[in-house]
Formats: structure tokens, C-alpha cells, sequence
């Protein structure tokens, strides 16, 4: 199935926004996020004219909502973001590691998002620090990002965090460069038990002091001999941890960190059609030999999962540790370059505007007339966003 004309999360959430607003109480959060994409790049958030100092061509562009949600807004936040990250950068392999937990946790993480995420990102930081700090293992302080998803391409909620991790690391002495051995250095199975054990650990003590919450169909859970129960069942189970062989290069990584850094639960490109109240989107089912195939869902079902995804305001979804924390990476990695024999490279120019970025890193020029070809694009007026004029009831409803 091709798609037959352009369908974007706005349209859907245009169409029937309202009548899924309107149907159920919804968390302020996931109002502002349909409000921003829907108004996203339209009249309603102002813009600017330019004109071509050669021929007069006129371009009005729409401002952007900035939302970090909105499938529209994500590709200058990559593409700087990566740019930033060229920096960081050692002659070294680096691995992908990918820790995931069991669906039956997924009810109680969905009730409890900034708990249950902070203690994800706790738990995999601390396992891959101890880890790696023994001496069985490497001995040795790795760098590492760490980037939360919490959906899966059915956009059902499937809470898991993304790792590119160092391959080696820094002695504690720091007067050595520690390689690590060929493939990833710390068996899958070690660090899937480790995380296991202290993801339930943190769970037992979250519930004790009052941190958890138990909602609707998880009061079941709220006596202490069935919240055990509970936790003695997901010891039980094998939770799934595996790595992925090394990146080629640094341009693979910096490639593969794009993709995951700022992705959202869906892009516009996976929407294939929107009629009679259903919309139809891509998917591949992983679980059927990665086939692609098409989902069709009602739009109030589909507008849910998305909104399943709208992380807590404020919350951080990519966060550095070791030689990589923002707050002493300079000069770690400095002395890791110097122990690689490497030096840091650059292309940070302090008064490059962001057209002027785009087109040195990705050949989009916005500043060349699209008509012409000859002139520049010049700024002639700032659109300012229209005063709202909608009945009261109408702004409550959003």
C-alpha cells in the first residue's frame, strides 16, 4: 500500500482532536503537546517573509512549536546536537546496548513515567559502571549516552534505553587507555541480571516510601504481600539485555546516534492514509522476521498510543555518564585523547547563523532564491501570530 496523499500527526489530530479532547480527562501535558503539533509551521505561531534581492520571489515560512514530541521539529535539533557530539568523539569502537523490561511492568511504569524512568536510567547507568569498574571485565571508567524510547512500532508502550558506550576506557590512575577485548566486554547475560536485580531492588524501595502509585486496576498491587509477590514473579523471568557488534566508523555512529537521539514514537513519513475515522501506518513486526506491514487503527486509538509517549515536563531523555558527563567530560577526554595520541577536531563557528549551519552540514540552502538561483533570500517582515478571537468554551477545550 503506497500512500495516497500527505497525512501528518496534525491532520489526525486536527480531524479528530476534538472529539477525543472532549470524550475523556486528559493530563495538561498531553493537551499542550496536541495543541503545539497541531499548530505547528501555521499561521497561528506567526513566521517571517523573505524576499529575493534579485527578482522579488517572495517565501513566507511558518514558525515552528519546538515541541520535542512534534514530528516536525526534531531534524535542526539532531543535526546540531550531532555536531556537538562530533567533538566528543575518540578513535576507539563504540557498542550499542540495549536494556529493556518486562512487559508486565509496562501498567505500573505507564502510571508512574518520571519514578519508573529515573529508576531505569539509575539502574543501567550503575550496572554498566560496576561492570565495567571490575577488574574481570575491563577495571577501567567507560564513557557512555543513554537514550530512553518507550514505544514499539506497534506504538504500544514499550519502555526500554538505548546505550552507546565506549569500547575501553580510562584507567583510575588515569595514565592508561584500557581496550576492551574483541566484541562487547562484559557478557549480555552478567548485565541482564545485574539490571534486574537492581531495577527490583529500587522498585521494593520506591514502594515502601510511598513513591509508587497504584491506580484503577493496580490497587491489586498495593498490599505489600502482593507488590512482593509481584516483584518475585519478574526475578523470575530471563529481562533482555543485548549488544550489538562495534560501529564501523565514527561516521556509523554518529549515523545510528541520529536515528535514536531524537526520534519520536512515529514520523509523519510512516502515515500512510487517514479515512472514515481509521488511520493506517507502517510498521515492522519484529516479532514476524522484522516483515513490514500495515496497521489500521480507529483515530481516538491512534492519537491514544501516541500520547502514551508525551514524557513528563522537564524530564531528560538523554543523559551522559562517565567520561562523557557534561560536567568533567572536557577534561577526561582530553587525557583520553592524549593516551590515544589523537587530537579534538572542530567546525564550531560562533556567528554561523542556523540557515548557514544547515547548508554546510546538509547541502539545504535556504539562503539562495529557489526561483532565481541568483539571489539571496532577505529577511522584509516578521508575521506576528494572530490574537485569539475563539469563544471561551472553545479555548477550554483545549
Amino acid at each position: 500500500m503506497t500512500r495516497a496523499e500527505s497525512v501528518e500527526v496534525a491532520d489526525i489530530f486536527g480531524k479528530h482532536g476534538h472529539a477525543y479532547r472532549v470524550s475523556r480527562e486528559m493530563p495538561l501535558s498531553h493537551i499542550r503537546t496536541m495543541r503545539a503539533i497541531q499548530r505547528c509551521r501555521t499561521a497561528e505561531l506567526g513566521g517571517h517573509m523573505d524576499e529575493c534581492d534579485s527578482c522579488g520571489h517572495i517565501r513566507i515560512s511558518y514558525n515552528s512549536c519546538r515541541n520535542r514530541h512534534c514530528p516536525k521539529c526534531q531534524f535542526l535539533k539532531k543535526e546540531k546536537w550531532l555536531e556537538q557530539r562530533k567533538e566528543d568523539l575518540l578513535p576507539v569502537p563504540y557498542f550499542h546496548v540495549v536494556f529493556t523490561i518486562p512487559a508486565k511492568l509496562n501498567p505500573l511504569v505507564l502510571r508512574n513515567k518520571r519514578v519508573l524512568y529515573n529508576i531505569l536510567f539509575r539502574c543501567v547507568s550503575e550496572t554498566l559502571f560496576e561492570l565495567a569498574g571490575d577488574p574481570k571485565h575491563l577495571g577501567g571508567q567507560i564513557g557512555f549516552i543513554c537514550i530512553l524510547h518507550t514505544w514499539g512500532q506497534n506504538l504500544m508502550d514499550h519502555p526500554h534505553i538505548h546505550c552507546i558506550v565506549t569500547g575501553g576506557g580510562l584507567s583510575y590512575d588515569e595514565k592508561r587507555w584500557l581496550p576492551c577485548r574483541k566484541g562487547f566486554f562484559i557478557p549480555v547475560k552478567v548485565l541482564s541480571r545485574l539490571f534486574r536485580g537492581k531495577t527490583l531492588g529500587y522498585l521494593r524501595e520506591s514502594c515502601k516510601s510511598g513513591e509508587l502509585q497504584f491506580p484503577g486496576t493496580l490497587a491489586e498491587l498495593r498490599p505489600p504481600d502482593q507488590f512482593t509477590a509481584f516483584l518475585k514473579d519478574l526475578y523470575s523471568r530471563e529481562w533482555i539485555v543485548y549488544a550489538k557488534p562495534p560501529f564501523k566508523s565514527p561516521e556509523k555512529l554518529l549515523d545510528y546516534l541520529g536515528r535514536y537521539t531524537h526520534k519520536i514514537a512515529i514520523s509523519n513519513h510512516r502515515i500512510i492514509k487517514m479515512e472514515s475515522g481509521e488511520v493506517f501506518f507502517a510498521w515492522r513486526d519484529y516479532a514476524d522476521g522484522n516483515k513490514k506491514k500495515i496497521m489500521t487503527r480507529e483515530a481516538s486509538e491512534f492519537i491514544r498510543r501516541f500520547l502514551l509517549h508525551v514524557l513528563p515536563e522537564k524530564f531528560v531523555k538523554v543523559r551522559y555518564y562517565g567520561l562523557l558527563a557534561n560536567r568533567k567530560s572536557n577534561t577526561m577526554l582530553s587525557q583520553c585523547r592524549k593516551l590515544l595520541d589523537t587530537v579534538q577536531t572542530s567546525n564550531k563557528n560562533v556567528n554561523e547563523t542556523w540557515q548557514e549551519f544547515l547548508k554546510r552540514v546538509c547541502g539545504m540552502d535556504l539562503i539562495t532564491c529557489p526561483f532565481c538561483k541568483n539571489g539571496r533570500m532577505i529577511r522584509k517582515e516578521v508575521i506576528q501570530p494572530p490574537r485569539c478571537n475563539s469563544p471561551p468554551q472553545e479555548r477550554r477545550a483545549w
